[in-house]
């Protein structure tokens, strides 16, 4: 792929990446972003700034989209990540190229008042940014179902051993 329009993303997507002035897919997205788009599993590993989360984000933000209308009843993205700090990016660029969507997200992390990840939960996002540690205290205290999720990230997986 010679550039983003290349891939059948939403016009929603594509004048957001426009707006971000990206262009042209770097290898790592240009090889996993159509196997994301047909429905494979893919892992990928790449240096950091190579933009593996827009190789991840982008697909699952226009698989979503199509999927719509839902039926407000939970996440159908789960993406895990090591810490935070790296929660907190994978969110912000899920705002960035899906601001033009009408898409959800939660971030679950701990560190914080856990009252503002609960009513975050309430508005039923469409994804769910989430640390491990707050996952599964989420999860024993009932307040989290994940049984609609059909796409899942594990982003940074070595990092996650640590």
């Amino acid at each position: 792929m010679q550039s983003f329009t290349d891939f059948p993303f939403h016009p929603s997507i594509l004048q957001a990446l426009s707006d971000e002035g990206y262009e042209r897919p770097t290898p790592i997205q240009a090889q996993a972003i159509p196997k994301a788009l047909a429905g494979h599993d893919v892992l990928g590993t790449a240096q950091t700034g190579t933009g593996k989360t827009a190789a991840f984000s982008l697909p699952i933000l226009h698989l979503l989209n199509e999927e719509r209308p839902h039926s407000d009843k939970g996440a159908r993205t789960l993406i895990l990540t090591p810490t935070r700090e790296l929660a907190l990016q994978v969110e912000n660029s899920l705002k960035t190229y899906g601001r033009r969507l009408k898409l959800r997200s939660a971030v679950l992390v701990g560190g914080v008042p856990i009252q503002g990840q609960i009513k975050q939960l309430r508005r039923r996002p469409d994804i769910i940014v989430a640390t491990p540690g707050r996952l599964l205290d989420l999860l024993r205290q009932d307040l989290l179902h994940l049984k609609r999720v059909s796409k899942f990230v594990l982003d940074e997986a070595d990092r996650m051993l640590d």
